[in-house]
């Protein structure tokens, strides 16, 4: 009977020691999952602000020639306006007294179209 309680305590105490390896190698396990899950967040990031640059400089690229064009279609529509402008004072007298004497001359004319039943 002690040879089959002391086998029993054996068994239980290898049990034991298995058990404690399991936890630990799960314990292990989890400590590598969650350093490679940093690991890779940090690959990610880097990544990611990799292609972020270059797609920054890509944008700078496309709008710096947009924005030379935008500055040129200003000036032109600058050059335009100071021209309409000129042209506005200079027939601006023109224009009123041309307005004004078709308002003032009034001629009774009639009119081609009309006919006269009688």
């Amino acid at each position: 009977m002690a040879s089959q309680s002391q086998g029993i305590q054996q068994l239980l105490q290898a049990e034991k020691r298995a058990a404690e390896k399991v936890a630990e190698a799960r314990k292990r396990k989890n400590r590598r999952l969650k350093q490679a899950k940093e690991e890779a967040q940090e690959e990610i990031e880097q990544y990611r602000l990799q292609r972020e640059k270059e797609f920054k400089a890509k944008e700078a690229a496309a709008l710096g020639s947009h924005g030379s064009c935008t500055t040129e279609v200003e000036k032109e529509t600058q050059v335009k306006m100071s021209a309409i402008q000129g042209n506005f004072q200079t027939n601006r007298e023109e224009v009123l007294n041309n307005l004004l004497k078709f308002v003032y001359d009034i001629k009774p004319e009639i009119h081609v179209n009309y006919r006269i039943n009688g």
